[in-house]
């Protein structure tokens, strides 16, 4: 017989044969339903319905409710339901306020993987609650769920349980507070949302009763402290449900759902459905003032005192709940509450005492929860009138591994080239299946070390490099293998990681959710340097036939294959790639010999910047062979700027792999009575990495090799050049500090040498034809922007100077950067070109703009500024078989994604639980949650938020929705 008829029948038979007066009996206030999985090699569990029964209108029907049946059914409700009879465990336990609690188990085995709801649905709630209905609420039935994702990965999962009864009095006009205490024994992450009350559906679905917030169902009212309106909630995170403060007495019931999540992904939830009993009260309820919640180091013995006050007074009881007493939820040591003034009036204190162990570390926090109630003093003058209000207070606490230590390393001999072995002490935790992750980053530097935060911090520069087991002290970086580079610092830190609690190696993701150690203190490898190092680009003299540079470098640091040669190479531009070998250097490498300088002469340094690289060539096998090459490094490029009326205003840029920032650089003026002499004017603090700017309103401001003040008028010709100042922040480079100067470069202050700014356009971009071609966006550097602009013969009424001698362009990948000078147009001489290709762009987007260049070497004001976005596509597929067969396994892009910064990609399952979650841009979802659970067959729902490669920074935001279907 269906068990819906059955029991419908059953509950006719139970209410004829009742006595008269107890034909409507009525018991259940409040409820849930937890689980837990019994075995590893079958889904079998054992669920649990913790009932909370109403002794003043029903205690007959409380008492014979010796039995519960639980409807089983998928989480749709569009399966074949089973229903299993579960027994009443003794005993039924007295919590107070008239309530009784009552325990039923059954044991159960899921016929296959996938997501459950657990119902229960029994007649009937107590009367006369005020925010449900229909009324009478004694004709509802009370209906609870929870919902279970069955998956072996999860091994041993246990819901979370709620360790403390939803059963307090609150009190008209006082602040009202319940927190459940919630506690999840495997560590996983738990949160709080509201939720409707029900009664019972079909197939083990629940009906949303009518209902009312609480604080909406009396007259609005004011808080404990005086503000308007009353108000009610819940902390999603912490689990405080406050309602502060009531206005009419009476009961009243709500439900809110514990959610358990694991990697990212909902795997259960539980509704509680409770009721608050509201009284007038003749006293106020005691205080338990907040606890900060502390992170403490494994082994650590916790000492936490807990006041409670009562103005009234009253006499105190002061408990405690947490899965930290329980044996059953976590490895002892166990915590201890005790309260040695326990009934005291007016003030009680307690004391947790928790001795931590290594079995204690995981990510998820320990909750603990105080609560206070009063009871009557000797002086109350009638206490079976007095009503026990309460007070509630939690605290969290993180248990993170220890600090590994003694990280150190050495070079060693491998085959495959020089490796690095790491070795560290034996770690104090050795917890099975823990591991020892290494993480290395270029540059050595101080961590921020945060102890609620253990590992190593997102954002850091630290990337993991391997893993051995917790019991292993040793680990070989190979410099092959991982690319280390000669001449970079590199940093090493290891952190210990923990699985789950009752979480077994052999589960899949058994680390997902388990905790971590802070991190070690850092060991430094400075890698010797195996290449030359470029350290000067300097300008010797100005001049357009006769300019020199001089350049230098260092030699290597270590020497094999002697002897070996230096190739200089120059190109035109401090962006010049065209370059032209101008000198082979044989070399020893003999510690003092001339053979790190290079002076380059016959150059026009008044027009042009230079660029300089260097190979450098080892012998092999007899033969010199190419070993590596430098970065580029070029000449200081002095240039005049905007400035006010009688200044001359200076900018000049340096493009090196030395860094010329945050260091003061060095501006010279000549002395017009000692031509050919120049003098220090200013030192300018620089905080740009690349352009650094000045304004000489003839001021001397260096006194040290005296002062030389003029006054800038107009037409009058001033020369200039200045010395940048940087480093590589190297201690393996000498010098420290490199020194380089500009050209010399002589401008007039007067505006009308200027000439004008030129008028830009950028041609357009015919997005259809491009995506009609989806190809062209597989090729990473392949694009190209047209540029072309004019020269005005007059702006506001006022002739442009003539005589341009070249174009700048100037190009800034996002609005607001400041722009780089990309090109210098000078040719052909007659008439000038107005145009530039800009090639080899990953990207279209982007913004220019031009300047002309007179013959005195004067630059306009900036061209118009003109900006362009680019043709994104992205295109998803509707259909992926992640079957192994190496063919469509992944769900990713079709083509080419183009332009894409970044995305957040979610994928859903048909109730809306989210499954896989990414920010690869290429989304290479393979079937599988993020903690490595194969998914069934079937159709789920994605939303992309996209984020495309723009002239803006941030990118323009673009959001998809759509459905996949997952075929195996």
């Amino acid at each position: 017989m269906p068990k819906p008829l059955f029991f419908r029948i059953l509950t006719a038979i139970l209410m004829l044969t009742a006595p008269f007066g107890q034909v409507f009996a009525t018991h259940f206030r409040a409820g849930e339903i937890t689980a837990r999985r019994l075995s590893l090699s079958s889904p079998t569990y054992e669920i649990k319905l913790t009932g909370y029964f109403d002794m003043v209108s029903g205690p007959d029907a409380a008492n014979r409710q010796d039995q519960v049946v639980f409807t089983i059914n998928n989480t749709t409700g569009t399966g074949e339901p089973e229903f299993i009879t579960a027994p009443r465990i003794p005993p039924i336990v007295d919590i107070g306020n008239n309530t009784t609690q009552n325990v039923y188990i059954a044991v159960y085995t899921f016929r296959t993987t996938g997501a459950y709801r657990i119902s229960v649905e029994e007649d009937a709630r107590n009367q006369s609650v005020l925010n449900i209905g229909p009324k009478p609420t004694n004709s509802l039935n009370f209906y609870v769920s929870t919902t279970l994702e069955i998956n072996a990965a999860f091994g041993l999962n246990r819901t979370p349980v709620l360790r403390n009864a939803p059963i307090d009095l609150a009190a008209v006009g006082q602040r009202y507070i319940h927190n459940p205490g919630a506690f999840d024994a495997d560590g996983d992450s738990i949160a709080y949302r509201m939720f409707v009350p029900q009664r019972a559906g079909t197939n083990g679905l629940g009906m949303n009763l009518e209902y009312n917030d609480p604080n909406l169902t009396t007259p609005p009212g004011q808080t404990e402290a005086g503000a308007s309106p009353a108000t009610f909630s819940i902390n999603r995170i912490n689990g405080d449900i406050i309602w502060d403060a009531p206005v009419t007495k009476g009961y009243y019931n709500v439900a809110f759902v514990v959610e358990e999540w694991r990697d990212g992904a909902l795997i259960g939830q539980i509704v509680r459905d409770m009721q608050i009993i509201v009284v007038d009260a003749r006293n106020d309820r005691p205080v338990l003032p907040p606890l900060q919640d502390i992170c403490v180091e494994a082994g650590t013995l916790i000492n936490q005192k807990v006041v409670a006050t009562d103005k009234n007074g009253d006499k105190l009881t002061l408990t405690s709940a947490s899965g930290t007493y329980d044996a059953t939820l976590i490895k002892p040591p166990l915590a201890t509450f005790t309260v040695a003034n326990q009934g005291a009036q007016g003030s009680v204190t307690g004391t947790f005492l928790w001795q931590t162990s290594c079995d204690h570390i995981r990510m998820g926090p320990y909750g603990v929860l105080f609560k206070v109630e009063d009871g009557p003093s000797p002086t109350f003058p009638n206490p079976s009138l007095f009503r026990k209000l309460a007070d509630m207070t939690s605290f969290n606490i993180r248990v993170y591994g220890p600090k590994p230590t003694g990280l150190k390393g050495t070079a060693v001999s491998d085959p495959t080239g020089t490796a690095y072995r790491l070795n560290w002490d034996a770690y104090k935790c050795q917890i099975a299946g823990a591991k020892i992750a290494i993480y290395r980053a270029e540059r050595c530097t101080d961590l921020q070390e945060d102890v609620c935060r253990p590992g190593i911090p997102a954002g850091s520069g630290y990337e993991e490099i391997g893993r051995v087991d917790i019991n292993q002290t040793t680990f070989l970086d190979y410099n092959g293998g991982e690319g280390l580079r000669a001449g970079v610092s590199y940093s090493y830190r290891i952190v210990a990681l923990f699985p789950r609690p009752g979480a077994s190696p052999t589960d899949p993701g058994y680390l997902i959710g388990g905790g971590e150690s802070l991190a070690s203190a850092e060991y430094c490898l400075n890698l010797p340097l195996a290449m030359p190092v470029i350290t000067n680009v300097t300008i010797d003299s100005t001049s357009t036939t006769r300019g020199q540079i001089t350049v230098k470098w260092i030699r290597p640091a270590t020497a094999t294959g002697l002897p070996a040669q230096y190739r200089l190479y120059r190109a035109t531009g401090q962006n010049g790639t065209a370059f032209t070998k101008i000198a082979d250097i044989n070399t020893n490498l003999t510690p003092g010999a001339a053979d790190t300088l290079f002076v380059d002469k016959g150059l026009n340094t008044e027009a042009n910047a230079y660029n300089y690289k260097l190979e450098y060539y080892t012998t092999v096998n007899g033969q010199l062979t190419k070993f590596d090459e430098t970065e580029t490094a070029s000449s200081v490029r002095l240039e005049q700027a905007a400035a006010q009326p009688n200044q001359v205003g200076l900018k000049w840029t340096a493009l090196v792999p030395w860094d010329n920032g945050n260091r003061v650089h060095r501006v010279y003026r000549e002395d017009k009575t000692k031509p050919g002499t120049f003098n220090r004017i200013a030192e300018v603090a620089v905080k740009g990495p690349q352009t650094f700017v000045y304004s000489d309103d003839g001021t001397d401001k260096y006194a040290a090799d005296g002062t030389v003040n003029v006054t800038i008028v107009k037409d009058s010709t001033y020369c200039y050049k200045v010395e940048t100042v940087g480093s590589y922040n190297n201690s393996q480079i000498k010098p420290s500090v490199l020194y380089n100067f500009s050209q010399i470069l002589c401008v007039s202050s007067s505006d009308t040498t200027r000439p004008c700014p030129p008028v830009l356009t950028l041609d357009p971009l015919n997005c259809d034809s491009l995506r009609a071609h989806p190809e062209a966006f597989c090729t990473p550097s392949g694009f190209t922007n047209h540029l072309t602009w004019e020269y005005p013969a007059q702006v506001g009424g006022k002739d442009c100077d003539p005589l341009v001698t070249a174009y700048r362009v100037y190009y800034a990948r996002y609005e607001g950067d400041s722009p780089i000078l990309i090109a210098t147009v000078t040719t052909p001489p007659s008439p000038l070109q107005t145009s530039f290709d800009h090639t080899g762009l990953a990207s279209f987007a982007g913004c220019y703009y031009v300047t002309a260049v007179n013959r005195f070497g004067s630059e306009s004001a900036p061209s118009n500024t003109v900006c362009r976005d680019n043709c994104p596509m992205f295109v998803l597929p509707n259909v992926f078989t992640p079957n192994g067969d190496n063919k469509n396994d992944t769900f990713q892009p079709l083509e080419c994604p183009a332009f894409v910064q970044s995305l957040e990609f979610k994928a859903y399952n048909r109730w809306g639980a989210l499954v896989y979650s990414t920010k690869d841009v290429n989304i290479n979802w393979d079937g599988k949650t993020n903690g490595g659970k194969d998914l069934a067959a079937g159709q789920y729902y994605y939303e992309v938020t996209i984020y495309f490669e723009s002239s803006k920074k941030q990118g323009t935001e673009t959001s998809m929705k759509g459905w996949v279907q997952l075929l195996r």
